[in-house]
């Protein structure tokens, strides 16, 4: 018989390796207790940082991101955006955004040759490997540049295609965004720091090489998806093969091969089958009661598919149609509830379950306190949820 691993045992490795029952030390110490934090939303990378300190800053946030460097956004899982650190952005790249660049680019030539518009693009891989040599160079000559100043660079990019001709959402746009896809993705290139404040998503481009001197370590790609598996399990086990595949959007071969090299101990998580690092069987120790209020995206929710065992019945109040998770409030290890800051810059929430009295004042303090460290900054989430549109009134 599988050990059997309860949902209160799941619950208290998330608090203690998420950092919310305890605070990081420091900001990377945060990200690597998480793996990597999402970053579609640029506001995600400092709150869920944030959430995870016991002094809350975006300065400090900044400063690992853009003159440390020890922090960076770069595509990975699942076709996302992620903020990781150095060396599981080495991981990142050869198990994930590898395979994804060599996708893309096939679908990108495909659409050139067929799409393009006024004109198909004759020849499209030639084409485009060149252009992609030629943003590059530019970039380089440049050391930095926004989307915009490298299609003056390489008019190429303003390259068009015409997508869903004949269909309500036919739309034609440039390949420029879909170019510098390819090159993050093949690591060629990575997002610095963005134009105006932390809130934005216009990012100011850099040879990667350039950015981290020397560049990211070379993995083999299967050794690279062994040892996000171990992070991953880390982080997040024991739990479901399922979930892992999931997170990093690997195939079922990739997935088996990489548990494979790992050896991983078969467990019971309450009638679910489940796997978990050998050395990560024995019971730990609950942390004392404690509060979290996460935003929108946060990779704590975001780190399974299969939530039930936080989440309870609140998935319809606290999740848009697409999949994406708003602004959650915790409660030793499960959704209790939502958030959201108004324009005054109070922090509303409701409780979706009876936590006593005395916990719900304790949910009350942390709403203030995190008024407070927001001070004058007013975020509104990229993909908004049907509670957090409420709350924010």
């Amino acid at each position: 018989m599988p050990p059997k691993i309860s949902t209160d045992q799941r619950r208290a490795r998330l608090a203690a390796r998420h950092h919310l029952a305890a605070p990081a030390a420091t900001v990377p110490d945060a990200v690597a207790g998480v793996v990597a934090l999402h970053a579609t939303d640029p506001a995600t990378v400092h709150l869920s940082a944030c959430a995870r300190l016991a002094s809350p800053a975006i300065a400090e946030v900044e400063q690992a991101l853009y003159e440390d460097r020890a922090l960076l956004r770069l595509l990975g899982m699942r076709r996302t955006v992620f903020v990781t650190g150095r060396d599981t952005a080495a991981l990142v790249q050869a198990g994930c955004s590898a395979d994804i660049a060599v996708k893309q680019r096939k679908l990108l030539e495909q659409h050139l040759g067929e799409q393009g518009h006024p004109e198909n693009v004759p020849e499209p891989g030639k084409w485009l490997a060149d252009v992609e040599t030629a943003v590059e160079a530019a970039l380089r000559a440049r050391g930095s540049a926004t989307a915009q100043q490298l299609s003056e660079d390489e008019p190429r990019l303003r390259q068009q295609l015409l997508m869903a001709a004949g269909k309500p959402y036919e739309a034609i746009g440039n390949v420029t965004s879909r170019v510098l896809f390819l090159l993050a993705a093949d690591g060629r290139i990575v997002r610095g720091r963005p134009r105006g404040s932390w809130l934005s998503s216009q990012y100011v481009w850099h040879p990667l090489d350039e950015w981290v001197p020397g560049g990211l370590p070379s993995w083999d790609a299967e050794a690279a998806r062994v040892e996000l598996a171990r992070r991953w399990l880390r982080a997040f086990g024991p739990a479901p093969v399922s979930d892992l595949r999931w997170w990093t959007g690997w195939t079922a071969g990739q997935t088996k091969k990489a548990l494979a090299s790992l050896a991983p101990a078969e467990v019971d998580l309450d009638g679910v089958a489940g796997v978990a690092l050998p050395d990560d069987l024995e019971p730990v120790e609950p942390p004392p009661p404690w509060v979290a209020f996460l935003p929108a995206l946060d990779p704590t929710p975001m780190g399974w598919q299969d939530r039930d065992w936080f989440l309870g019945p609140h998935r319809p109040a606290l999740f848009d149609r697409s999949g994406n998770i708003g602004p959650t409030v915790w409660l030793d290890g499960r959704v209790v509830g939502g958030w959201a800051q108004r324009r005054s810059g109070e922090i509303a929430f409701r409780l979706l379950a009876d936590v006593g009295a005395e916990m719900k004042a304790k949910v009350a303090e942390e709403a203030d306190r995190c008024a407070e460290w927001f001070g004058e900054v007013r975020v509104t989430p990229r993909f908004r949820t049907p509670l957090e549109r409420e709350l924010a009134g």
